[in-house]
C-alpha cells in the first residue's frame, strides 16, 4: 500500500462535513436492531418493549414472556397466545472507535482522512438527534503513552464542534521512520477492549478501520463482540465494523504510475521494516487473491460474532455510503 505522502489535511469542521452534506444528514436518525434501555429521554422511539402508557402492537407469545401481558381476548378469538407490547421514548448512545494506525495513511485520499470524515458524519447524526456520542481513537502514534484517546458525554448540535476539533487534532505522523528503534505498542485488541469498557450505555458501537492489524483482526473483533451485552441496564448493543480500503489495495496496478512495479523497496508502515521486492504480474495476481481472501475472512468473522459489516473505498462518496449502504444495512432510518 502507498502512503498518502503530502496529502492536505483538513483544518476545519466544514472540510469534514460540508453544509450540503450536513443538510442531508439532518434528515437521518440512528436506528437500532437490538432492544435498548436508555438513561435519559431522547428524541427517538425505542425498540424496547415494556410497560408504558402507549400501546404499540401485538406479537406472538414466546416461552419466558410475562404471562400478565397476554391478551386473553385475542386468545379467545384466534386460539393463539399473543403478547401486548408497548413503546417508550428514550435516547441511544453511539460510540465511534476510529483506527489511526500507520496503515490508515495509505491511499489517495487516505483511509485515515476518509475514516475521520465518516466518524464526523456519523457523530453529527447522533448529536443533532440528541443521542449520546463518544469517540475513541485507537492505535495512536508509537510515542503515545496510552493506546487510545477519547472524548465522551457529547450531546446536542453544539457538541459537533467539540467532536470535530477532537477528530481534526487526531491527524499526525503515525508512521515510523525506517530503521528507527521499534516502540512497543498495545495490540489493537487491547485498545478496543479499553475503548469498549468505557462505553457503559446500551447503544451502537461502530469500529472504523482497515482491520490490517499486525496480529490479525480476530482478537480485535472478539473485543468488539464482548461489548455486545456489556452495557448497563436492560438490553445490549448493535455492533458495526466499517472496513476502509484504498483503491490501490484493491487494484495495485493502479499504482504503477507511482513506481509500484519492477524492483522496489517497500517499508512496512507499522513497523518500519523494509523489504526488497520484485513486483510482477504473477505477484500482483497472488496479492489480489490474498486480499480477496482477507476480505472474505473478515466478513465471515464479523458475521460469526454478530457484527454488521460494510466495506468502502477511501475514494467513495461519503453521502452515498451513509444514505444508501449504511441505511440499507439498518444503521440509519
Amino acid at each position: 500500500m502507498i502512503s498518502a505522502a503530502g496529502e492536505v489535511r483538513p483544518s476545519s469542521i466544514e472540510e469534514l462535513v460540508d453544509p450540503g452534506l450536513a443538510a442531508r444528514l439532518d434528515r437521518l436518525d440512528l436506528a437500532s436492531r437490538s432492544i435498548f434501555a436508555g438513561k435519559m429521554p431522547g428524541e427517538r422511539r425505542s425498540k424496547r418493549k415494556g410497560r408504558s402508557v402507549e400501546f404499540d402492537d401485538f406479537r406472538q407469545y414466546l416461552p419466558g414472556d410475562d404471562l400478565r401481558h397476554i391478551d386473553w381476548n385475542v386468545m379467545a378469538r384466534l386460539d393463539r397466545l399473543f403478547i401486548k407490547v408497548f413503546r417508550q421514548d428514550e435516547d441511544l448512545s453511539l460510540h465511534l472507535i476510529v483506527d489511526r494506525s500507520a496503515s490508515m495513511d495509505a491511499g489517495s485520499p487516505s483511509k485515515r482522512l476518509f475514516a475521520v470524515r465518516l466518524a464526523m458524519a456519523l457523530g453529527y447524526i447522533g448529536l443533532v438527534k440528541q443521542n449520546r456520542v463518544s469517540c475513541s481513537l485507537i492505535n495512536p502514534e508509537p510515542s503515545a503513552v496510552e493506546p487510545l484517546s477519547q472524548i465522551s458525554g457529547l450531546r446536542g448540535r453544539r457538541s459537533t464542534h467539540r467532536l470535530g476539533r477532537f477528530l481534526l487534532d487526531s491527524f499526525g505522523d503515525a508512521r515510523p521512520i525506517e530503521g528507527s528503534p521499534k516502540v512497543s505498542q498495545s495490540p489493537a485488541s487491547e485498545s478496543i477492549r479499553r475503548a469498549v469498557q468505557t462505553s457503559r450505555s446500551p447503544g451502537i458501537i461502530v469500529v472504523i478501520s482497515d482491520f490490517m492489524f499486525p496480529e490479525g483482526p480476530g482478537a480485535a473483533l472478539n473485543m468488539v463482540a464482548a461489548g455486545a451485552g456489556s452495557g448497563s441496564g436492560v438490553g445490549s448493543r448493535d455492533l458495526w465494523a466499517i472496513q476502509v480500503v484504498s483503491p490501490a489495495e484493491i487494484d495495485p496496478e493502479a499504482e504503477q504510475e507511482s513506481g509500484l512495479f519492477g524492483d522496489v523497496r517497500l517499508i512496512d508502515s507499522e513497523s518500519g521494516s523494509a523489504a526488497e521486492v520484485t513486483i510482477s504480474k504473477a505477484l500482483l495476481r497472488h496479492y489480489r487473491q490474498r486480499f480477496n481472501t482477507f476480505s472474505t475472512d473478515l466478513q465471515r468473522a464479523c458475521a460469526a460474532r454478530g457484527i454488521a459489516m460494510a466495506q468502502t473505498r477511501s475514494d467513495s462518496k461519503l453521502d452515498e455510503l451513509i444514505t444508501s449502504t449504511l441505511r440499507r444495512g439498518g444503521l440509519f432510518r
